[in-house]
């Protein structure tokens, strides 16, 4: 199998963020949805606005995001909608909040774990989906990249709690008394991811991750660990699997000693297993060349 190309590049500005988005060599067709993380109030990692306007602007794009599944000024509406104005987003493009009203449930064939993933029913409005992900730790996952942003993140608050208790439940006052076992978490985000790409079709997604204040925790969270690590910078991909897989070997690869913390926390939840189970569905490839920007 041919290996899937990384690009990367060290500069994290808005113009080499167009500069790598313009190097994956296809454009995103007809209305294009933005997937990033609007970050929980009081956590101050998530992708700034004045990072991503002018790549949001290229694609006339509309910034997506979907309710949380645990108490926080994101888990309803009107709370999310003043958390997306709050931390700037709605001053440079239009947001749409996919499941304010209603959600929609999408097969998920020959997975792990799940047989349905529950999304924000908006998800249908649009053709082509960029996933823009921050690339750092997290206290369930191990780590948040690509696949997380295309599985948690486009799942509406009953999909979000499906996915972490393995199909178990979607009622999300019984999400933390039904946590599955840590694999069969991750594989359900992997089956997760495959429900969305399969209904987007792979030609009309893209992704592009950011590898900067890389905290061990993640941007739900509202009072995240300082990061330890020096920023690395901008990968992008035609290829989810291959993209998350090149940010962790990052990470792991770094000569930055700071790094000690974050690799204990993607290793001790087993983060990679998400990588694992996404090749295994046929989402991409873990083998991958990196083409340096620089």
């Amino acid at each position: 199998m041919e290996k899937a190309k990384v690009y990367f590049t060290k500069t994290i500005t808005p113009e080499s963020l167009i500069k790598i988005y313009d190097a994956l060599g296809t454009q995103l067709k007809g209305k294009t949805a933005i997937k990033i993380s609007t970050g929980e109030p009081g956590g101050h990692h998530f992708l700034q606005p004045a990072l991503i306007a002018d790549l949001v602007h290229k694609l006339d794009g509309t910034i997506v995001e979907c309710c949380t599944a645990y108490p926080g000024k994101r888990m309803n509406v009107k709370d999310h909608w003043k958390t997306i104005e709050d931390h700037g987003f709605k001053a440079i493009a239009p947001c749409d909040i996919m499941d304010e009203s209603g959600e929609m449930e999408l097969p998920v064939e020959n997975g792990f774990q799940l047989k349905k993933n529950i999304v924000g029913e908006h998800l249908a409005d649009y053709d082509s989906v960029l996933i823009l992900s921050h690339f750092k730790g997290h206290a369930m996952g191990g780590f948040g990249g690509a696949l997380k942003n295309i599985s948690i993140g486009i799942a509406s608050t009953h999909g979000k709690t499906n996915i972490h208790t393995a199909g178990v439940t979607t009622e999300a006052s019984q999400l933390f008394n039904n946590l599955p076992e840590q694999d069969h978490f991750l594989e359900s985000m992997a089956d997760a991811c495959k429900a969305v790409i399969d209904y987007k079709g792979k030609d009309n997604m893209l992704y592009v991750s950011v590898a900067n204040n890389l905290s061990i925790d993640c941007d739900c969270d509202s009072n995240p660990h300082a990061p330890e690590m020096e920023d690395i910078g901008i990968f992008a991909s035609t290829d989810p699997v291959a993209l998350d897989q090149a940010c962790y070997d990052a990470v792991i690869n770094s000569p930055d000693a700071g790094k000690a913390a974050l690799i204990e926390r993607m290793n001790s939840l087993h983060g990679i297993h998400i990588v694992e189970a996404a090749s295994e569905l046929g989402l991409g490839s873990r083998e991958y060349e990196i083409v340096s920007m620089d």
